[in-house]
């Protein structure tokens, strides 16, 4: 009550919260765009990325947010209040304090994560020689422990996590949370439709898209 009482304070005139989709790459945050897109919220994309092998289903980006630890006007993403808009994990933090944001933080297993990665990695021929995955999945879980510290310090941030397997094992309860979340509202039937279940459970363990 008094964490609630204090984000309404520090409300202000900034308009609608933005939602923010969040996660490392390959965690599932394309899925949970498709299911927000399909439950009734407006999405900030600009289509540049289009669907491939490795989601082909679309990956719903803006292509600037890439850009946004080295952008000094971020006063664009004002355009995304009242609507969805994806941000990679280790980017919550570059997001300016003039908005209100709810984030919607995918987590998924960690090995599923790097095995998903390599994959695309391989697809695209790209020369890029990661660490170790021990060292890889420490990253990872120290960039996890930085978003919900970051969240959990902002009077302008709320957090919620869903698990990866979990929404695509049942969709219903996760279409649930994330629409209790987001304050009501959602059409919790097309969001849990929009999961494509076959999809990702074909593929689990090998390349499961994002």
């Amino acid at each position: 009550m008094l964490e609630a009482l204090r984000r309404k304070l520090f409300a202000g005139g900034r308009g609608e919260p933005i939602t923010v989709v969040s996660g490392l790459p390959r965690s599932g945050t394309s899925m949970m765009m498709r299911m927000l897109d399909a439950g009734g919220v407006e999405i900030l994309s600009d289509g540049e990325r289009t669907a491939d092998v490795d989601n082909p289903k679309g990956y719903y980006e803006l292509e600037r947010i890439k850009d946004l630890e080295g952008e000094s006007d971020k006063s664009y993403l004002r355009a995304a209040r009242g609507k969805a808009v994806k941000v990679i994990s280790f980017l919550i933090k570059e997001l300016p304090d003039d908005n209100d944001y709810r984030v919607v933080f995918m987590r998924r297993d960690l090995d599923e994560v790097l095995t998903s990665q390599k994959k695309m990695i391989d697809r695209l021929e790209s020369d890029d020689t990661s660490a170790a995955d021990e060292s890889m999945k420490e990253a990872f879980r120290n960039d996890i422990v930085r978003v919900r510290l970051f969240c959990k310090g902002r009077p302008n941030f709320e957090l919620i996590e869903v698990n990866y397997r979990r929404a695509v094992e049942d969709p219903a309860a996760v279409a649930r949370d994330a629409n209790a979340f987001l304050g009501g509202g959602l059409d919790e039937g097309a969001m849990r439709e929009a999961v494509d279940a076959a999809l990702y459970r074909n593929r689990a363990g090998r390349d499961a898209p994002a």
